[in-house]
C-alpha cells in the first residue's frame, strides 16, 4: 500500500509539502501542486481524511443556507462559491431553508458538532443568535440579503442606490406613474429598493401614490398578480417597476394578455440581471449585480476566517450597473 513518502518522492518534493498541498492546496504554487496530485494520482494514494481532519480540526465543509433555491439569482450565487470552494480545497454543504428559522439553526449546529467549519448565509437572520454559545463567535459569513448592523462580516449591494438610479431613468424618460412591485415585506432589499425609488420620486418632485406600490414575494406569480392590480388601476402607471426579473418577467406575461405592448403601452425594469431576462421579448432593462461575485467572494471571506487570516474588509459592496435594453421608451402620451 502506498504511503505519504511514496508520493513524496514520486513528485520530488518534501513529505510537508505532499502534507501541504492535501490540506491547503491554495497555499502551495500551482505548479508543485499539479506534480503532487499527480504523484498522488499514480501512487493511488488515500489519505487518512479522518486523521487529517483531527489533527487540523477542520473538516473541508462550508455550510451555505439559501433561503430560496429555485430562484434563478441564488442559483447563480451557489456556483460562484461552488467554483470558489473548489478551488480552494474546500467542499460545499447546501441547505434550501425555506427561509425556516429552525431549518437554518440545525444546519449551523454542524459547525458547533465539528462537521462542517463555517457558515455562509444568504438570508437576513443570524442563526449563531441566543440560544448558541457567544463568547466565540464560528466563522460565518452574511451575504445577499444582509443583517444591518450585525456583527458578521457582509457582502452586499447598495439596493437603495440602485433602484434610485433605475427610478431615475424611467424619469428621465418621461414617465411620472411609475409603478412599483416589492418583494417581501420582511426583507432588507423590499425596504432598501421601495426607499430608493421613493428617493428618486422625491428628488424630481413627483409625488409617491401609495396605490402606485403593490406587495410581492419575489414570484413569477407576484408578477402577474401585481401588474394586473396595476393595469386595473383608473389611472394606469406608464411604467412597471419590479424588485426582481422573476416578478418582471411575471408582469410582462400580464401585460401582453391584456394586448398591451412593453415598451409601447407601458415600460417595463426588473432587478437582478438574471440570464433570461436577456432573453425576453423585449429583453428585460434591469439592475445587474453580480451574483456569482456574491458567492465567490462569500466564500474567500470565510475561508480567510477559519483560516485566522485578516479581511481586508469586513463589510464589503459589490457594484451594479444599469442594463439598458428595449423594454422602456418614453410614455406614448409624452
Amino acid at each position: 500500500m502506498s504511503n505519504i513518502r511514496e508520493v513524496a518522492r514520486l513528485a520530488g518534493v518534501s513529505v510537508a509539502t505532499v502534507s501541504r498541498t492535501l490540506k491547503s492546496p491554495e497555499r502551495v504554487l500551482p505548479n508543485t501542486r499539479d506534480k503532487v496530485n499527480a504523484a498522488v494520482e499514480k501512487a493511488g494514494y488515500r489519505p487518512n481524511l479522518m486523521a487529517v481532519q483531527f489533527r487540523s480540526r477542520r473538516t473541508g465543509n462550508l455550510v451555505i443556507l439559501v433561503p430560496a433555491i429555485a430562484n434563478v439569482f441564488f442559483a447563480r450565487v451557489i456556483s460562484g462559491a461552488q467554483q470558489a470552494a473548489q478551488a480552494a480545497g474546500y467542499r460545499l454543504l447546501l441547505c434550501d431553508t425555506q427561509g425556516r428559522e429552525e431549518v437554518e439553526r440545525e444546519f449551523a449546529e454542524l459547525v458547533y458538532a465539528h462537521q462542517a467549519d463555517g457558515v455562509i448565509q444568504l438570508r437576513a437572520y443570524d442563526p449563531f443568535a441566543a440560544p448558541f454559545p457567544t463568547a466565540e463567535l464560528p466563522p460565518i459569513v452574511n451575504a445577499c440579503e444582509v443583517i444591518q448592523g450585525g456583527r458578521h462580516p457582509t457582502i452586499s449591494l447598495d439596493n437603495r442606490a440602485a433602484a434610485k438610479a433605475m427610478t431615475e431613468h424611467l424619469i428621465e424618460l418621461g414617465h411620472r406613474r411609475i409603478g412599483l412591485i416589492k418583494g417581501p415585506k420582511s426583507s432588507p432589499l423590499t425596504r432598501d429598493r421601495v426607499a430608493g425609488y421613493q428617493d428618486a420620486l422625491q428628488q424630481a418632485a413627483i409625488t409617491c401614490d401609495p396605490a402606485l406600490i403593490c406587495h410581492g414575494d419575489f414570484t413569477l406569480q407576484a408578477g402577474l398578480d401585481g401588474a394586473a392590480a396595476m393595469l386595473n388601476l383608473p389611472d394606469s402607471p406608464t411604467a412597471l417597476f419590479c424588485e426582481n426579473d422573476e416578478m418582471a418577467i411575471g408582469a410582462l406575461k400580464q401585460i401582453k394578455s391584456q394586448g398591451l405592448r412593453v415598451p409601447e403601452d407601458v415600460s417595463l425594469v426588473g432587478f437582478d440581471d438574471i440570464p433570461f431576462a436577456a432573453y425576453c421579448d423585449p429583453p428585460l432593462t434591469t439592475i445587474a449585480q453580480p451574483a456569482e461575485a456574491f458567492g465567490r467572494k462569500a466564500v474567500e471571506m470565510l475561508i480567510a476566517l477559519i483560516e485566522k487570516q485578516p479581511l481586508a474588509q469586513r463589510h464589503v459592496v459589490l457594484p451594479f450597473e444599469l442594463a439598458l435594453r428595449s423594454s422602456t421608451a418614453a410614455p406614448a402620451d409624452r
